[in-house]
């Protein structure tokens, strides 16, 4: 028998779409939009299908991280295909200034981008990597106790006292709605009222991904590294995003060491603690625990209930003790969520004339109630997993591939996917930084074992089912 030709030309294009439909579809909006959406169809030569991306950069990224899965969507649709090649495209750039445009393609975050980059590199210019701070997150309006009495004692430290020994770097971690991005603020604003002078770059790493690639794209990245290690004090938010992404890793190591060598402070943000970062480099995650560590944990039902009597005395109607304390007894999971619940009660109260009444938050916040009494997350899925195989949690990020391991942690993936809306590459880092592909293959394994086994089956249906109790 003679191999299966490949689609003609009419049919390749919609082979395409659907390839590149199927991709977003498994890797999520983000991922998909930070690295495949400049994916261009060169057209099919013979047996090979061949791809054409922008830079070296993305061409290199690509074929490392999603080249297996592109070849196997690509046969899926076109049978005859059985190479897939990634190229970089010779095409002559527009008119439009280089840096400008090649941020612009980068992602939808471009457009606020492009115009801070400066033309030239003569002068590097102070405050350019500065995020507008929230006027609401000062030291004044943070709420203290025990769950977060250390990180504000280590915070209030760096902003009096940039660059001492012992607080360079300052990692803070912990969930979301806690009050990192709260403390990151606060300090900058610190900063700033004692020296108005003083350079800050404050940041998410996600931003500083997005301007390191347009550097790299422009053929500007000497100006990106003076530009950035010209400034007394770096923040970095949420480094967690740069998991997985060695390229930006690397070089947030070279100025993360520029910068302490020259005596800047650098304070960073995660949520997670340097040596749980598990897809974050040795060498980096060392530099990162050199300094100070501090945590926030789950608040308390006394901060909470500090926190409501905070706001509330701030609202402009009167909520009652009892409110506050259902709220803080109903909603545990963080800050911000209690806020929004407490605003909500504030809103309807001022919009109807009527008083804030312990029988009228139930229906007022009846979906954020119901929320609460029962929100799942992936760690409280493992957990159940864990327990029910008779295996120790920590085997879910492991890298033991045995049975008695693999089977219960490709459950943990069915059900991740199933009960929460986690993307497979989001699902992934939570299984020790597992490529999406694993999730895939984890998730399609247990629905064909499901099938097949109905005692299998009846065992992850009791399972969902616990959890969804």
């Amino acid at each position: 028998m003679g191999e299966t030709p490949p689609p003609n030309a009419g049919k390749i294009a919609a082979c395409w779409a659907r390839v590149r439909t199927r991709l977003r579809q498994e890797v999520g909006d983000v991922e998909y939009r930070n690295w495949l959406r400049q994916m261009s169809l060169a057209g099919v030569e013979g047996d090979t299908v061949l791809i054409h991306l922008p830079t070296r950069f993305l061409r290199d990224w690509v074929r490392d991280h999603y080249g297996d899965r592109l070849r196997l969507l690509c046969q899926a649709e076109m049978p005859g295909v059985r190479l897939v090649e990634l190229r970089v495209q010779a095409a002559a750039r527009a008119e439009k200034p280089a840096l400008e445009q090649e941020v612009a393609e980068a992602s939808p975050l471009a457009e606020s981008l492009a115009p801070s980059v400066p033309a030239a590199a003569a002068e590097p210019v102070r405050n350019d990597w500065l995020v507008p701070l929230d006027p609401r997150f000062t030291f004044d309006s943070f709420v203290v106790g025990k769950p977060n009495e250390f990180a504000h004692a280590c915070a209030r430290r760096v902003a009096e006292k940039p660059a001492q020994a012992g607080f360079n770097p300052l990692f803070l971690y912990g969930g979301v709605g806690l009050g990192k991005t709260h403390l990151m603020h606060a300090i900058a604003w610190s900063l700033r009222e004692r020296d108005p002078n003083l350079s800050v770059a404050y940041m998410s790493a996600e931003k500083f991904m997005y301007r390191f690639i347009a550097a790299l794209r422009s053929h500007n990245t000497m100006e990106f590294k003076t530009q950035l290690r010209s400034v007394h004090v770096l923040m970095v938010d949420d480094l967690q995003f740069l998991i997985g992404k060695d390229n930006t890793q690397e070089e947030f190591f070279h100025t993360f060491n520029a910068l302490i060598d020259a005596g800047k402070q650098i304070i960073i943000s995660a949520d997670k603690a340097p040596n749980d970062l598990s897809g974050i480099e040795d060498r980096l995650r060392t530099r990162l625990s050199g300094g100070i560590v501090a945590d926030l944990h789950a608040t308390t039902y006394e901060l909470r209930l500090s926190i409501l009597q905070s706001k509330a005395s701030l609202a402009g109607v009167e909520v009652p003790p009892r409110v506050q304390e259902l709220l803080a007894r109903k909603i545990a999971s963080n800050v911000r969520d209690l806020e929004g619940a407490l605003n909500r009660v504030v809103a309807h109260a001022k919009l109807f004339g009527r008083p804030v009444t312990l029988e009228s938050v139930p229906e007022v916040l009846s979906d954020i109630l119901r929320a609460h009494d029962k929100r799942l997350s992936i760690d409280d899925i493992q957990r159940k997993v864990a327990e029910h195989y008779n295996i120790r949690l920590t085997e879910m990020a492991s890298a033991r591939r045995s049975r008695a391991v693999a089977r219960p942690r490709q459950v943990a993936m069915y059900l991740a996917k199933q009960l929460t809306s986690r993307s497979l590459p989001e699902i992934g880092r939570r299984f020790g930084n597992r490529d999406h592909t694993t999730v895939l293959h984890a998730v399609n394994k247990i629905t064909e074992l499901m099938a097949e086994d109905p005692a299998f089956a009846e065992d992850v249906t009791l399972l969902r089912k616990m959890l969804e109790m």
